[in-house]
């Protein structure tokens, strides 16, 4: 008998802190058995065990991290704000390199108000991390204007398990 394995895929998250990027990207790797590479896991590692001020540090590591994943034929979700088109085009080159799919997923939280009290509500769930506050979010850089295609959920006065559902559906696993 012969098995057909699909092509693993990249899920590629970007968003502001706060919009629910964790949240949808831990849901769908638990949906689709996926690794899940958290940038914000990352870079906090390398702040505790480098010792280091990161900067690009953390997305290079992801990267590689994520197409050794992909490579084992495996899905792979990468959750980062992934505020630039740089970033983004780097993410679409890991998955060529390693011949497996991509797809762009953003997140937004379309009522301020809504999105406001998320950032100052939550509570970290990794040790150490300090969490952006509502003003560096606001004065976060976050390209708005996208160069390629994109899934766009809105998590504004949606449960988690509604967004979910509608991004199952939109990347044809629903």
């Amino acid at each position: 008998m012969r098995y057909i394995i699909p092509m693993p895929t990249l899920y590629i998250f970007a968003g502001l802190p706060g919009v629910g990027k964790t949240t949808l990207s831990q849901g769908l790797a638990r949906r689709v058995g996926a690794a899940h590479v958290r940038i914000d896991t990352v870079e906090q590692g390398l702040r505790e065990l480098c010792g280091l001020r990161v900067e690009g540090e953390g997305y290079r590591l992801s990267y590689r991290i994520a197409a050794d994943n992909l490579r084992l034929g495996l899905n792979v979700v990468a959750d980062s704000c992934n505020p630039v088109e740089f970033t983004r085009r780097e993410w679409e080159e890991v998955a060529r390199a390693a011949g497996t799919s991509f797809i762009h997923i953003e997140v937004v939280c379309s009522d301020q108000a809504e999105h406001r009290k998320r950032v100052e509500s939550r509570v970290s769930s990794i040790p150490g991390l300090k969490l952006p506050t509502w003003e560096d979010v606001m004065n976060r850089e976050y390209d708005r204007e996208w160069s390629c295609e994109r899934i766009v959920i809105d998590t504004a006065g949606r449960s988690e398990v509604d967004c979910l559902d509608a991004l199952m559906g939109e990347i044809g696993h629903g």
